[in-house]
């Protein structure tokens, strides 16, 4: 069964195709179905309101059923931002290296132990029928004081697990087995294996 995807995040629909192909769920970007999509303004004020902004689009323009992911990460120190911008945290939509950067420097003098965070996904299914699907994945870890590994992407070199391990140094495989959208992505799963 073949799905839209409203990204054109190529590593997020590489983490999306991994987890649900098992299911005969074949996920697709607009560019690969052939369907031009607009940008949908992410004016909502929780994950879970933008990632249904974006499904939701994504279904009516293409007549087919849409998988949209709305991520982001939520420092404690910093009263739960960059949350909902964090793509743009600092100005610019998907500049990592300025992100990051930014990140560090409002952590700069913030403590170990005070620099606790989660990363959310909120994975946001609508259907031709108008039926929605929602899942909501997290994971706990830290900030850390300096980028670590090239892998992944976003977040990922500063988000340390309790266990010390850094997303960034993470392969594929061991990433989704315990991150926000690979948890988030077990339970769409659950849920989509009911309807289906």
């Amino acid at each position: 069964m073949d799905f839209l995807i409203a990204t054109h995040n190529m590593k997020k629909r590489a983490e999306l195709e991994r987890i649900l192909s098992p299911l005969g769920v074949h996920v697709r970007t607009a560019e690969e179905a052939g369907v031009p999509l607009t940008d949908v303004e992410e004016t909502g004020t929780t994950f879970e309101e933008n990632a249904f902004l974006k499904a939701d689009a994504g279904c009516r323009e293409s007549g087919m059923a849409c998988i949209a992911d709305d991520s982001g990460l939520a420092v404690d120190a910093l009263g739960g931002a960059p949350g909902v911008y964090s793509a743009r945290y600092a100005g610019v939509h998907g500049d990592d290296q300025a992100n990051n950067s930014k990140l560090l420097e409002n952590l700069k003098d913030v403590p170990d132990e005070k620099r606790t965070a989660r990363f959310v996904s909120v994975v946001c299914c609508v259907f031709p029928d108008g039926k929605t699907i929602y899942a909501r994945g997290e994971c706990e870890g830290l900030i850390g004081h300096a980028p670590r590994g090239d892998g992944g992407f976003g977040y990922d070199p500063l988000f340390l697990l309790p266990d010390g391990r850094c997303f960034g140094e993470m392969d594929a495989a061991e990433k989704d087995a315990v991150s926000h959208r690979g948890n988030a992505l077990r339970l769409f799963k659950q849920k989509l294996q009911e309807i289906l």
